[in-house]
């Protein structure tokens, strides 16, 4: 099993994991028929991409993924046997389909997450746990959109993976969206929340237009009992906000292929920082234990690593781009893509 060994600092759950497929196109012609110079396909989904970002940094981070059993050989034929723990369910495995103009605009098209069975959602947090355990990890990332339950029709429930991992003194980093991303955001359970403008202003149910907006929604957050919002603002950067600080990084402008994935990249950056350079005896712990201004100009560098690379997965985080840290961000700045209240 991967990462049982020597232990790893870090598990990831993809509870939705997907067969990316990305062509490349010279012009995509709409409603035309149209050829592809390449078709790449990889397993992915939010958490498998963080954990192969973390094997770029030398971080051993075993993937839990349920994956449908109609298809035994997608590990190996996607180069995922080091890094993934399957757990075999029923069914097919959901295709993404990702098209890459040559200098044009990247399309994708998601299928929904494959419904679970409950005692499937069971049996994935078990192994989860189990993971975490064998590992002594002190980070779970659960990450991607999250299925139903076949039953039911309603979402899996996180709450018995956040108590888990509670007793376990193990923190969570949740990277989802929608509807459950603003429940859980207001629960309170995880560690660290990672929303795009759009996403926080969901959450809280306003406009953002500005870096002080941003800052008093994801502070709202906090308030819940998140320790961290990471708030990721595409061409304006990130801002890491805690209970009673925050910071804003970014790098200076790159040339942007992909933007698929860059998400999963800026989390991988962030907790390869933090547990790679662990708090010093008497240094400013952030009144969180870990270095948050560290963490998030990580962060940003491997994001705009990742939007110059064609698929959703970091390949290298080779030539990272100095960050540029602020750490008394102008509150009356305004966003360059502001988040309007859908």
């Amino acid at each position: 099993m991967p990462g049982t060994n020597a232990g790893s600092p870090i598990v990831t759950l993809t509870p939705a994991p997907t067969l990316d497929r990305t062509y490349f196109v010279r012009n995509l012609h709409s409603g035309g028929v149209n050829r592809a110079d390449e078709v790449r396909e990889e397993l992915a989904g939010k958490g498998i991409n963080v954990s192969r970002g973390l094997h770029l940094a030398g971080i051993e981070a075993p993937g839990v993924v349920p994956i449908g059993n109609s298809d035994p050989g997608v590990l190996a034929r996607t180069g995922s046997d080091g890094i993934l723990i399957p757990l075999w369910v029923d069914g097919t495995l959901r295709v993404s389909t990702t098209i890459v103009e040559h200098e044009g605009p990247t399309t994708k098209v998601n299928e929904s997450p494959r419904p679970l069975s409950e005692q499937d959602w069971n049996a994935v947090m078990d192994l989860t746990e189990r993971t975490v355990r064998e590992n002594g990890a002190k980070w779970l990332v659960i990450a991607g959109a999250l299925p139903v339950i076949k039953s039911t029709g309603k979402f899996v429930d996180l709450e018995p993976m956040f108590e888990r991992m509670h007793a376990l003194g193990v923190r969570v980093a949740l990277d989802t969206s929608g509807e459950p991303l603003n429940y859980w955001a207001r629960r309170g359970l995880a560690s660290i929340i990672k929303p795009n403008a759009e996403e926080l202003a969901s959450a809280v149910g306003r406009t953002l237009t500005t870096v002080g907006d941003v800052i008093d929604a994801a502070r709202e957050l906090c308030e819940h009992g998140i320790e961290t919002v990471l708030a990721s603002l595409g061409a304006d950067g990130m801002i890491a906000v805690t209970r009673d600080r925050e910071w804003a990084a970014r790098t200076p402008p790159v040339r942007v292929i992909n933007t698929v994935g860059a998400g999963d990249a800026t989390m991988a950056g962030f907790l390869s920082a933090v547990v790679s350079n662990p708090i010093a005896d008497g240094a400013d712990d952030f009144g969180l234990g870990y270095n948050v201004p560290l963490g998030v100009s990580t962060a940003v560098q491997w994001g705009a690593v990742a939007v110059t690379q064609p698929t959703s997965g970091l390949s290298s985080i080779d030539d990272l781009p100095p960050a540029i840290l602020n750490e008394a961000p102008d509150r009356s700045a305004a966003l360059e893509e502001p988040a309007l209240l859908k």
